[in-house]
């Protein structure tokens, strides 16, 4: 009985050693990967760079504008009659003074012939009255009679001729005819429209800036268009008017720009984004707009710099983060105002995976080259 007693304590024992020795070991194991991981630390984020630069910037306005014609006017029927002779065909350049449409003037052609009889006869009239008159043939009233005969005739065939000219409709000026609204045998009323006529060999811009840019502005100032049609063009004209009023519900002044438009791509009604160039240049601090990292409580950049690791005693590259006040944007770059030092070295891409302290690896072979005047190949 005895006997199995120490060989059941021998046994428990022998358990006991077996559980402490399993338990240390495991302790060690756990602690030697501890001690690793804390060796290796995180991965390090693959970033690019951009070394923080001045640059000269000439001072501008920007502002969004609509082109017009420097003369365009929507043609209409003043009189109302039936369409007798379409002159032009649609999109077709035209002459000043061309005859476009017109109207049907059979009866007051028919009219006008019988009124220049009348008007003839009442002038051959007229002249045997005043030859009587000087020899006191006639009386005062006969050649008043006859005077009056004339100028009624005259005014009636004036008149005629009005009409017929009224319903030809001619072409005010120079330029390009849009799509006809009308057909031959068509009656039109009063009014009707007929066709576009537009002239833009030059143009206008029309746009409005704030109220606050009206010391800033003045005529002969240099503006500059882009639109999304061209992308690869810059169109370039001047300042040509300013009104004088400001509204008083937007509180914004409105002003002109005209261009010369020789090759007809600024088209009426094209949307166009215009920058009017100020006379004098800023020297700002700037960094690509890729580079911030864009929060409700604040803008910032990360900073690269360097620490030692306290484990290992190696010297790492990590990014300090660092809050900025960020001024215009030109091109690919935002100027900054605070925040940042000409010469530091900050992350311009990947800096939206980063976090303060992190460690970094800077990888700037690939990294596209940031430019004041982009033009990507698929805008």
């Amino acid at each position: 009985m005895i006997k199995k007693k120490l060989f059941g304590i021998c046994i428990l024992g022998g358990l006991v050693l077996v559980l402490l020795f399993l338990i240390g070991t495991k302790k060690l194991s756990f602690g030697a990967l501890i001690a690793a991981g804390k060796l290796m630390g995180p991965m390090p984020e693959s970033v690019s760079t951009f070394i923080a630069e001045r640059q000269s910037w000439v001072d501008s306005v920007q502002a969004i504008g609509s082109i017009e014609p420097d003369k365009g006017v929507r043609l209409d029927a003043e009189v109302a009659g039936v369409v007798s002779a379409i002159n032009f065909k649609n999109g077709q350049d035209v002459d000043a003074g061309m005859v476009l449409v017109q109207l049907d003037v059979t009866v007051e052609a028919t009219l006008l012939n019988s009124n220049k009889a009348t008007a003839h006869l009442a002038e051959i009239e007229l002249v045997r009255a005043k030859h009587l008159r000087g020899t006191d043939s006639i009386a005062q009233s006969q050649l008043d009679r006859a005077q009056a005969d004339f100028d009624k005739a005259t005014a009636e065939m004036k008149n005629l001729e009005a009409i017929i000219e009224r319903k030809t409709v001619r072409a005010p000026f120079s330029g390009r005819v849009g799509i006809r609204q009308v057909n031959l045998g068509q009656y039109l009323s009063q009014g009707a429209p007929i066709v576009n006529l537009q002239s833009y060999d030059q143009v206008f811009v029309n746009f409005t800036l704030p109220q606050k840019a009206i010391a800033r502005v003045a005529t002969g100032m240099k503006v500059k268009l882009q639109s999304d049609v061209y992308p690869e063009q810059t169109f370039e004209g001047s300042v040509t008017a300013i009104s004088p009023q400001i509204d008083p519900v937007t509180r914004t002044v409105k002003l002109q720009g005209t261009l010369e438009n020789q090759d007809e791509r600024l088209r009426p009604g094209l949307f166009v984004k215009v920058t009017v160039i100020l006379p004098n240049e800023n020297d700002v601090l700037v960094v690509p707009a890729t580079s911030i990292v864009y929060a409700p409580y604040g803008n910032s950049i990360f900073k690269v710099a360097t620490a030692t690791d306290e484990v290992s005693g190696l010297e790492t590259t990590i990014v300090k983060q660092s809050f900025i006040r960020i001024g215009k944007r030109l091109g690919d770059f935002v100027s900054v105002l605070e925040g940042l030092e000409e010469g530091d070295e900050i992350v311009s891409a990947g800096a939206f995976k980063l976090n303060n302290d992190m460690p970094i690896t800077i990888y700037n072979e690939l990294a596209p080259t940031p430019k004041l005047a982009p033009n990507p190949k698929n805008s």
